[in-house]
């Protein structure tokens, strides 16, 4: 029978969808681009390949197309009497993580891995700030799946995707010392990888060394693909570095090239979230407000993203609304996400609509509502979603409204707590 590159065997007796499907994966593990075209040849050189069909699943429902999406899987169903128990089980944990509640997905997760731990693409739904984990809503979940990262590497060993990802959890649990020869012999083994170049740039972000990522970036970026899923993003993290270091031209240039809608080539969850993060910023350092910008971010989040749904996204969605004055659209939303919350089905609880409603009175100028809404959030920051990096927004935001309230003393002791080496804080009036 034929196996694939992690040795787990596949129901495919043609080498060449074989071939084509593990390509596949490589370049979805590298962030690179024509991840689908390679899942769309290995369907057309085996259509009863199952895996490849899930395949196609996954990255048409990273890319928003949930119709596209359900119709690959239901065809990898369909072919469920002729595939390996391995197959069928992940076929299964496609299905949960696409119709059932986040919790469910993380159980259907770590059962799946409990059998077949070399499992990367299913690994790989979780292995990162925005993956399951990272969707939970929980407190804890950097050291949860940091914990499950630490038991998967030994069956692993030095394979250069699972060190990456591996780093990543680390890093994002605070554990940067472990993190780092991880990233160095992952970038080893396959420096042309965007996952890899990202690990490194979340490292340099939490060790506080901005122009060694801008340098990085700069030159990594040269020979990375426009279409690339991380393209947009990696500028992104490049535009941080210019901002930390009070480069305003150059990081107002990364973003109208990279990572603005008319710039950025990736999925539309990243486009609403390193836009909005970055225009927002980019204020709270002292540029002015560009309001064409927002106008055009209020448009794309609301049409892409028309009701609450996941807390992250949300939030982003929620900044794009206050710029724009958007209060009955605002109010909805927040209403729609406490409703959920008090359901039981937003993971995150109240964390997001308490934010959005800190956001909301900073933008109408109360910074001491602002302060008491934020600051009691620090503690839950993890439960919003996403990296250290990005979360950093609600407590640059905190920093600020202490600078226009003239609340000194307490802006000391917030800085007085804030993580060690992470990258300068990016606020005006903040020394």
């Amino acid at each position: 029978m034929l196996t694939d590159r992690y040795d787990l065997p596949v129901s495919t007796t043609s080498v060449a969808a074989r071939d084509a499907h593990g390509r596949g994966l490589d370049l979805l593990l590298m962030l690179h681009d024509g991840v689908l075209e390679a899942f769309d040849q290995a369907v057309a050189a085996d259509p009863g390949f199952a895996l490849a069909h899930v395949a196609r699943a996954q990255v048409l429902l990273m890319f928003a197309d949930a119709p596209g999406a359900r119709a690959a899987l239901d065809q990898a169903e369909a072919l469920l009497p002729g595939v390996t128990p391995r197959e069928a089980s992940q076929i299964r944990f496609f299905r949960t993580m696409m119709t059932q509640p986040v919790a469910a997905a993380i159980a259907a997760l770590e059962e799946h891995l409990g059998q077949w731990p070399r499992d990367a693409i299913v690994l790989n739904t979780t292995a990162n700030p925005n993956g399951l984990h990272g969707s939970s809503g929980q407190r804890g979940q950097k050291a949860r799946l940091a914990a499950l990262m630490t038991g998967l590497a030994p069956h692993y060993g030095a394979d250069w995707w699972f060190d990456s990802s591996y780093a990543m959890a680390l890093n994002e649990d605070g554990q940067r010392d472990a993190a780092r020869p991880l990233v160095a012999r992952s970038f080893a083994a396959q420096p042309a990888s965007g996952w890899i170049a990202h690990s490194q740039a979340h490292l340099f972000y939490e060790d506080g060394e901005p122009a060694t990522a801008r340098a990085f970036l700069a030159e990594w970026l040269k020979t990375y693909p426009r279409g690339g899923i991380l393209h947009g993003h990696l500028h992104w993290h490049q535009a941080l570095g210019a901002l930390a270091e009070g480069d305003m031209p150059e990081a107002a240039r990364l973003y109208r090239e990279a990572f603005s809608l008319a710039g950025h080539s990736g999925l539309p969850r990243q486009k609403l979230q390193d836009a909005v993060s970055f225009l927002w910023r980019m204020e709270l350092a002292g540029a002015p407000r560009d309001e064409a910008a927002w106008r055009a971010m209020h448009d794309f989040a609301v049409s892409h993203f028309p009701k609450a749904s996941v807390a992250f996204p949300d939030l982003h969605v929620v900044l794009a609304q206050s710029v724009a004055g958007d209060g009955a659209g605002l109010e909805a939303r927040i209403r729609q996400m406490e409703d959920l919350a008090r359901a039981g089905r937003y993971p995150s609880g109240s964390v997001i609509p308490a934010a959005s409603r800190g956001f909301v009175a900073f933008q109408r100028g109360d910074f001491d509502a602002a302060i008491d809404t934020l600051e009691p959030l620090l503690a839950e920051s993890e439960r919003i979603g996403g990296s250290r990096a990005q979360t950093d927004l609600v407590e640059f935001t905190l920093l600020k409204a202490c600078v226009a309230a003239g609340r000194v003393e307490d802006l000391r002791r917030l800085l007085g707590v804030r993580r060690p080496g992470a990258a300068g804080v990016l606020v005006a009036g903040v020394h």
